[in-house]
């Protein structure tokens, strides 16, 4: 038995999911800033004691791929919003896709950590909510005549993964915009085996 009074458990449990969240954000946030930063950075940013980090995060690779996995999550969830924002789906589409790029940019950035065996089941996992999301963009193009019917989204995901290979620069960003040009051009036509 415990002397704890009734409902403290819940209420440390909120405080510990809030902890989670608060590490998570900043973790998004100083990672995007430099993926060498130092894990005390990241307790100090989310305004908790380097135990209360390593509790949540026993290794930086956990928080790492929790950061991944959350950025992902917000990202798909994204795209009604992008769409609703945009009169253009074409311009909703290149947006999600830029910032896409950017979380993958990051995600390159941070090395070793993503691939471990515990890293590829949170990339695989983020892998048919991505693709839906996509296909909620490629349908919208669809409608809007930017894109031919047909199209596959994960084929679309491959195709457009160019972004995140791009130099970070205007040379990079000038570049993009030609390709994404040379991208839809294509997928005016109606996809066709070889």
């Amino acid at each position: 038995m415990t002397d704890q009074k009734p409902g403290t458990y819940g209420t440390q449990r909120k405080a510990a999911a809030r902890n989670r969240a608060a590490i998570i954000e900043a973790a998004h946030e100083l990672f995007a800033e430099n993926p060498h930063v130092p894990l005390s950075e990241v307790a100090k940013r989310a305004g908790v004691g380097a135990g209360t980090l390593y509790r949540h995060f026993p290794t930086r690779e956990d928080l790492i791929l929790a950061a991944y996995q959350h950025d992902i999550e917000r990202l798909t969830a994204t795209a009604d919003e992008v769409l609703e924002r945009h009169r253009s789906a074409k311009k909703a589409f290149v947006e999600w896709f830029e910032t896409l790029s950017a979380y993958v940019r990051i995600k390159h950035g941070l090395g070793d950590a993503l691939h471990s065996a515990a890293a590829q089941d949170v990339i695989a996992a983020s892998w048919a909510p991505t693709t839906a999301a996509v296909k909620k963009l490629v349908d919208a193009c669809v409608a809007e005549g930017s894109i031919a019917p047909g199209h596959d989204p994960a084929d679309i995901i491959m195709l457009m993964s160019f972004l995140w290979r791009v130099a970070d620069d205007d040379e990079g960003a000038a570049q993009a915009r030609r390709l994404i040009a040379t991208v839809f051009s294509g997928l005016q036509e109606a996809p066709r085996p070889l």
